[in-house]
């Protein structure tokens, strides 16, 4: 089969999925009942043809990626907050409306918000597994002559950095649900590309592995910074980092790069190279439940008619085989 032209993620009880002109976040509310939302979606490429050249389109759509995943994972957390507020106004036994001048002022505020969560990610994410590794290789210069064998080492730390984040994130209650929702979403595109019926019987049978995942993109993210870095270094501390700074974008550019050919081919190389990537999904994956399986399943629907892409796929198939 191929590749279905669908992606996603997980949030708070729910899951994420876009294909490309829109996206839909599903979510299980606290009554137990499934919430839909679908929103349009303009493509980089619609905006400006420089957001379709290699490398430059992965740094956009780094960057889009995480605007959308923060706006649906604050969605999605809007209903527990609203839960949690309703119980507080029960328990004091008054109510508590929203004027419409205060929700006028909520919603304007929501974009200024997000910018800043993002921003505040982006920064975040430099600072760890950028600069920190950097400044302690930096530490260790005095007794390392060689630049590539620093360069190496301060991948290491990277690298170490980042696997102990993942596996200090994946012991939180609420993140091992998360962690459940991520691998609904994997095993619904799965079980499309393999050909069958998005049915949840049929879901709960398939992998919570896929090479498309951001787990994979960021682990090929660190391997590309060591290889980089390698080759890119100063003694200078300051210009070390400042070098780590500015060449995020270059090295998240290849990465997405390396991500999107191996997500659209089977060669033996591309599923060599992602085999680290797949390992490191099972700390950033689980097993769901089936219905955590069918909220998945709700996103996918909102945003793909899933028959027609099979009904499509099948009959190029017997039409290849014809002579």
């Amino acid at each position: 089969m191929g590749k279905v032209r669908i992606g996603g993620q997980a949030v708070m009880e729910g899951v994420m999925m876009k294909n490309t002109d829109k996206y839909a976040v599903a979510v299980r509310k606290p009554d137990k009942e499934i919430e839909v939302k679908v929103t349009d979606y303009k493509p980089g490429t619609e905006k400006s043809k420089l957001f379709g050249v290699p490398i430059i389109r992965g740094v956009y759509n780094f960057i889009d990626s995480m605007v959308i995943g923060m706006k649906t994972l604050m969605y999605s957390a809007e209903f527990f907050d609203e839960e949690e507020e309703n119980n507080k106004t029960k328990n004091a036994g008054e109510e508590k409306k929203k004027s419409d001048a205060d929700k006028k002022t909520d919603k304007g505020s929501d974009g200024l918000f997000t910018f800043c969560t993002v921003a505040f990610s982006i920064v975040l994410a430099i600072g760890l597994f950028m600069l920190l590794p950097a400044f302690i290789a930096g530490l260790l210069e005095k007794y390392i002559e060689s630049n590539m064998l620093l360069g190496l080492l301060e991948g290491v730390i990277r690298l170490f950095i980042f696997l102990m984040y993942v596996v200090l994130i994946s012991r939180m209650e609420d993140i091992k649900r998360t962690f459940m929702y991520h691998g609904a979403e994997h095993k619904c595109i799965n079980c499309l590309e393999n050909g069958h019926d998005l049915t949840i019987e049929n879901v709960m049978k398939s992998s919570r592995f896929h090479k498309r995942c951001g787990t994979s993109f960021l682990f090929i993210v660190m391997m590309v910074s060591i290889l980089v870095f390698m080759c890119i270094t100063t003694r200078v501390m300051w210009l070390r980092l400042v070098l780590r700074v500015l060449l995020v974008p270059l090295i998240a550019g290849i990465s997405y790069e390396f991500i999107r050919y191996a997500g659209s081919h089977e060669s033996g190389m591309a599923n060599v190279l992602s085999k680290p990537g797949l390992l490191i999904q099972r700390l950033t994956t689980s097993e769901p439940t089936e219905d955590m399986v069918e909220v998945a399943i709700t996103s996918v629907e909102a945003v793909l008619d899933w028959k027609a892409y099979l009904a499509e796929e099948r009959g190029e198939q017997v039409k290849d085989r014809e002579p």
